[in-house]
């Protein structure tokens, strides 16, 4: 048995793989396909510095040493950087060497990716320290495995105001958002159109990953649509010089005096997430369960309200899991989020069926939120492979309930190979969980870019039409009331409307709310909802399981197409004219506009809306009764088909003809 003692000193030209020209670096060594070490994150640089300290031990000194080099993305699979192998077997014993790796990427072997800087040292151990040492190299890794993943804390960013930006556009004005970047994390504002002084009153939370606090970085820029957005200017924010506990009012003066951007920046202590194994699990002990259901008490309610509660979810094992690599078996690991909080497994190697046996404890600070459970690929040189995810709302939550969940797709529309078996528990309090709800959620740092897709427009196209089609078909019944269709139905409906107009209190509104849900709940029941949900789901699902021809797809697509841009069209016109009547685009039209107004706004003064309400629906009953051949009319919306649209207005506008083409000037041109 050997010991490899290795000091990871710097890198040299890595390669860039961040879109500002950057990287965030990490190495990791493995010995015969198993990571054995995993060193920091250097972020925003291609020539780091690590001095990390490493003792390994080595059965087999023909197994060679295999180091990759990874940048770090939060939330997304991290880049490959390059590979190279240290060569045991040409290591003398207690000779200290220094090596220089040229590092490679085997499907592009001409491609320069730098170089990594080590210092290596080989000694020869007894059996008998085996075990020990051995132990001694899991613990360390597992510590730094967990290490890389938990925050220092929060900081926590509330963006007020921009004071004397500069014009980036052609009226003199701008359209400034602000961008905020904390290591691997990124914060994107919202837009505040045509201003120089934008008030934004937005507030966020960014994860601390740097013990000394780091540097924020925050950049203003001006929205452009069709083209790229403009620059307007940028500084830089070193959080280790704030004290924690404090809220700190900034002015912080953009480069080349661009303007001016109003913070409040407060840093506190890390939040309640932890990685443990299940055999330090805090709610398996009934004291500490206590402890924590008393701190999560109704009563306790005013306490810090953004600490809603905790969940635990133990990743437990996966079964069936399909194979990824080509011996037939895969490296899985396991990444569990909620909202921006991030934890991930350790890599378990050549097996369809892992046992992770890991704890994974996570801050809540909104019930409504989803727990998502990824299972992934290791591979050696390339981004890890998919093999299943699932999504469990909080909500839905069984405490110390043993689940095995059966593997979806990324979309989380069908299945995938494979089940993994979970544990979760979730206590929470609930006041503060019902004060939260009425507040904006927390916006994930990061999204995945959205992508054409026909069958997404498609599905998108059938949910809006399916909620169109219900309120068409509720706005027929209504009308088949006015029409006499049913005498009994328009009848009873004629009889409610009269007493609720005449008894009509503002109250009424939320208790007819009320009185649907109870409803809903006790006539439905519990089954019929899951069956109803099951159906819908189905429903969304069935046009991706169709199997249609290249031009059937091609006809459906057109058709969606056809139909919403009718639909926007129509939304369109009806917004011009509504404009175009207040603009006197049509004088007579605006005209008429003022009579009527003047002559409603004259009846309502005088008569109560309770009797004009009643004596329209009365109208509106009676009509079909009075004349059974009436065709019904909507006087608004045919008073607005009168107002041209925008569009319309270009093509009713007369052009003048040039002076060059008079008439008579035609005809001396053309005597025949």
């Amino acid at each position: 048995m050997y010991q490899l003692d290795i000091v990871l000193k710097k890198g040299n030209n890595l390669a860039i793989r961040d879109r500002g020209g950057t990287s965030d670096p990490y190495v990791k060594f493995k010995i015969a396909g198993k990571e054995v070490f995993r060193s920091k994150i250097i972020h925003k640089n291609l020539n780091p510095v690590w001095d990390e300290r490493v003792c390994l031990i080595v059965d087999n000194l023909q197994e060679p040493l295999y180091i990759k080099v990874f940048d770090y993305d939060f939330g997304l699979q991290d880049d490959f950087m390059g590979s190279a192998y240290l060569y045991l077997d040409s290591l003398e014993l207690q000779r200290p060497v220094d090596v220089r790796l040229d590092l490679q990427d085997p499907h592009c072997p001409d491609q320069d990716l730098g170089s990594l800087e080590l210092a290596v040292t080989l000694f020869q151990r007894s059996t008998e320290d085996r075990e020990a040492l051995r132990q001694a190299q899991n613990l360390r890794l597992s510590d730094l495995h967990r290490k890389s993943q938990l925050g220092r804390g929060i900081v926590s960013i509330r963006l007020m105001e921009g004071r004397n930006l500069i014009p980036m556009d052609q009226n003199g004005l701008s359209d400034p958002y602000v961008k905020f970047k904390l290591g691997p994390l990124k914060y994107k504002s919202k837009t505040i159109p045509k201003t120089l002084n934008p008030q934004w009153r937005e507030q966020f939370d960014l994860h601390l990953y740097d013990e000394e606090g780091g540097i924020l970085e925050i950049s203003v820029w001006d929205k452009d649509i069709g083209r790229r957005d403009d620059f307007i200017g940028q500084c830089q924010l070193d959080l280790s010089k704030l004290s924690r506990e404090k809220t700190h009012k900034l002015e912080l003066e953009l480069e080349e005096h661009k303007g001016m951007l109003v913070l409040l920046v407060t840093l506190t202590a890390t939040v309640a997430v932890s990685i443990s194994d299940l055999s330090v699990n805090l709610l398996d002990d009934p004291h500490e369960r206590q402890q924590i259901i008393k701190r999560y008490s109704p009563l306790r309610w005013f306490f810090n309200l953004k600490d809603v509660g905790i969940v635990q979810v133990k990743i437990l094992r996966a079964e069936g899991l399909m194979a990824a690599d080509v011996t037939g078996k895969s490296d899985p690991f396991c990444i569990a989020e909620l909202c921006n909080d991030r934890l991930q497994t350790h890599t378990v190697y050549k097996t369809l069926n892992p046992e992770w046996n890991k704890v994974f404890t996570f801050n809540v600070k909104d019930i409504h939120s989803v727990l998502e459970i990824t299972v992934y690929d290791e591979d050696r040189d390339r981004s890890a492979d998919f093999l299943g995810k699932v999504a469990i709302p909080l909500l839905n939550i069984r405490n110390s309930e043993q689940k095995a969940y059966v593997l979806k797709n990324k979309e989380l529309t069908g299945p995938t190979k494979g089940v993994i078996f979970l544990e979760a528990d979730t206590i929470f309090n609930a006041v503060k969980a019902s004060l939260r709800t009425f507040v904006p959620p927390e916006q994930k740092y990061i999204e995945e870019e959205a992508k054409v897709s026909k069958q997404m427009l498609q599905q998108n196209f059938n949910r809006v039409k399916r909620c169109v089609l219900f309120l068409i078909n509720v706005g027929s019944y209504i009308n088949s009331c006015f029409q006499w269709e049913s005498p009994r139905r328009s009848l009873c409906a004629f009889l409610i409307f009269v007493v609720v107009v005449w008894n009509f209190e503002i109250y009424m509104v939320p208790l007819s709310l009320l009185l649907l849900l109870a409803w809903n709940y006790f006539l439905l029941g519990k089954e019929s909802r899951e069956g109803s949900v099951v159906s819908v789901v189905m429903d969304v699902d069935s046009p991706d399981s169709e199997k249609k021809g290249f031009l059937d797809k091609l006809y459906v697509v057109q058709d969606v197409i056809i139909t919403v841009q009718n639909a926007l069209d129509e939304v369109a016109c009806f917004g011009e004219r509504v404009k175009n009547t207040f603009n006197w685009s049509v004088p007579f039209l605006s005209w008429l506009a003022i009579t009527v107004l003047c002559a409603g706004a004259t009846l309502i003064y005088f008569i109560p809306l309770r009797f004009i309400v009643l004596v329209w629906g009365i109208n509106k009953f009676i009509k079909k009764l009075r004349d059974p051949y009436i065709i019904e009319t909507n006087e608004l919306l045919d008073f607005l088909s009168r107002v041209p649209s925008d569009v319309q207005l270009v093509q009713y506008k007369d052009l003048k003809p040039e002076t060059s083409q008079s008439p008579s000037k035609k005809r001396r041109n053309n005597p025949g």
